[in-house]
């Protein structure tokens, strides 16, 4: 039932996040001043006793960090989570991962040879490992690679832009692609009215100006080697609400096949409802030289379009962000060049892209390959004190039982509802999940299950979510380090402590809804 699912997810993200604040707390040691506001206030709060009190003090934006000592804490609010029993909850035996997942892993539907890794985020320790240097076919999981080379090129508060650049005798007058897909009518028509009021001052001819559409932000085909599919539009730097015909906002859609134009019309069409006319249709070409900008408008942060690009399963997003991230970095806008460059944040990032594969930014494309061990070492990533950047690759990923592509999964009564995050991926014949999990003891571990030759996604998701569930129902030992298969040894690039990671509560199961 819908209620239960809202009590494990409030429960779930609590768990989740108590556990994200432990690692961080656990790992970096002192703060140096340096460290984001926000990141100091949440890896304090499992230690203070109460809420902090909010004075009238000064206070920094998200990038700096407030001055002086912590707040002192407010008297605390009773307990509304079950504290997690020393060592594991009650009646939870510790599980070897092996004994709970390679069972897990035969099942027909996930093809004849799956690939998993399990990481304790806290520790970087692989808990479980069965050939995850293997590349496979990661679907929309590789949105997770797009996601995490976006932030760390551009940074979270980074916003695309769209602008309109007008000739200083206002007769020539270009719509300049900023590639946001995001883009739509509303802001469209503020850029229209911005427009109309710059040329009036600048007492344009009246018989209006020409209009030009300028999408040479981007290189490049347009069209994604899979042509013309209801998943993707065509890939240009100018669009409207992602070329969509239907009015719809995710999932698969009608698109305009020349989205530019589309947009360039309708522009013309808001311009003249603001009293300007202008001279015939409107035609691609690249602004003028000496054109100046005259209006803006610019997309929602980066953190809250890679948030949409993971929780929807957004492959125009994806692929825009990909292309950001080309350009960030001195490599083309194009397909290529935007595999390119993410390769190459990846790298930046301390995730050794060995045997990765990158073909496009939103995984459409089945020449991609990533490990299952990649996955979880970005995941892991986002999830360290120094990684504050990536924070949204975790935040945005889908609730199971509760939003996105897992709305559907995890019905009513799971234990994996609300305490499963995870990136979903299919194509015909493959399906993935890559995500995060809160273990039976309080323990918050990344995990990424890749499987192809599966035979339908009716039998591959359910498998795919059983193996998940039991992270959440099993209190994992870790496994022995040395040649075996599944080792012990950290995720690259994550600092591994000397002692455990500090437990957390994990939430007691929500009383039955009637």
């Amino acid at each position: 039932m819908p209620e239960r699912n809202v009590l494990r997810l409030a429960a779930g993200s609590a768990a989740a996040g108590l556990a994200l604040a432990a690692t961080a707390a656990g790992l970096a040691g002192p703060w140096d001043g340096g460290q984001r506001t926000a990141e100091r206030l949440r890896a304090s709060a499992p230690a203070a006793t109460g809420g902090a009190h909010h004075g009238s003090g000064p206070t920094r934006g998200p990038a700096g960090a407030l001055p002086g000592a912590a707040p002192a804490p407010a008297p605390s609010a009773p307990a509304v989570l079950a504290p997690l029993a020393a060592p594991r909850a009650a009646g939870t035996a510790a599980s070897a991962p092996a004994g709970v997942l390679d069972p897990l892993l035969r099942a027909p539907g996930l093809g004849s040879a799956p690939t998993a890794t399990v990481v304790d985020v806290a520790t970087g320790r692989r808990l479980y490992d069965r050939g995850g240097a293997t590349p496979m076919v990661p679907a929309s999981t590789v949105k997770i690679a797009t996601a995490a080379a976006a932030l760390s090129a551009l940074g979270p508060e980074h916003r695309l832009t769209t602008t309109v650049v007008a000739t200083p005798d206002g007769r020539a007058v270009t719509l300049v692609g900023g590639g946001d897909p995001t883009l739509d009518a509303r802001r469209l028509r503020d850029l229209a009215a911005g427009t109309a009021k710059a040329l009036r001052a600048r007492k344009a001819p009246a018989t209006g100006p020409a209009l030009t559409y300028d999408t040479s932000l981007y290189a490049g085909p347009v069209r994604h080697p899979i042509g013309a599919n209801d998943n993707l539009a065509p890939v240009t730097a100018l669009m409207t609400d992602a070329a969509r015909l239907d009015g719809s906002t995710s999932g698969p859609a009608p698109r305009a096949q020349d989205p530019a134009g589309r947009a360039a019309r309708l522009f013309a069409d808001l311009l003249a409802e603001q009293g300007v006319r202008v001279q015939g249709p409107p035609a691609p070409a690249r602004a003028p030289r000496g054109a100046a900008p005259v209006a803006t408008t610019r997309s929602a942060p980066l953190a809250a379009l890679v948030e949409r690009t993971l929780t929807a399963s957004d492959n125009d997003l994806a692929e825009a962000l990909a292309r950001a991230t080309a350009r960030a970095t001195g490599h083309p806008a194009s397909f290529d060049g935007a595999a390119r460059a993410v390769r190459a944040r990846l790298r930046h990032l301390g995730v050794p892209p060995d045997g990765a594969v990158l073909a496009d930014g939103s995984g459409l494309d089945r020449r991609n390959r990533l490990s299952a061990r990649l996955l979880t070492a970005l995941l892991t990533r986002a999830a360290a004190p120094a990684g504050a950047e990536l924070r949204p690759v975790l935040t945005g990923l889908p609730v199971g039982g509760f939003n996105g592509t897992l709305e559907g999964r995890y019905a009513a009564g799971s234990p994996g509802a609300g305490l499963v995050r995870a990136k979903t991926g299919t194509l015909t014949g493959v399906n993935a999940l890559a995500g995060t999990a809160v273990t039976a003891d309080g323990r918050l571990v990344a995990f990424a299950f890749l499987a192809a030759g599966t035979p339908s996604p009716y039998e591959a998701q359910p498998a795919l979510d059983a193996l998940a569930t039991a992270l959440t129902t099993s209190a994992l030992t870790p496994a022995p380090t040395g040649p075996a298969a599944a080792t012990g040894t950290p995720v690259p690039g994550t600092p591994v402590p000397g002692t455990p990671a500090p437990a957390v509560p994990r939430p007691a199961a929500p009383a039955p809804v009637p």
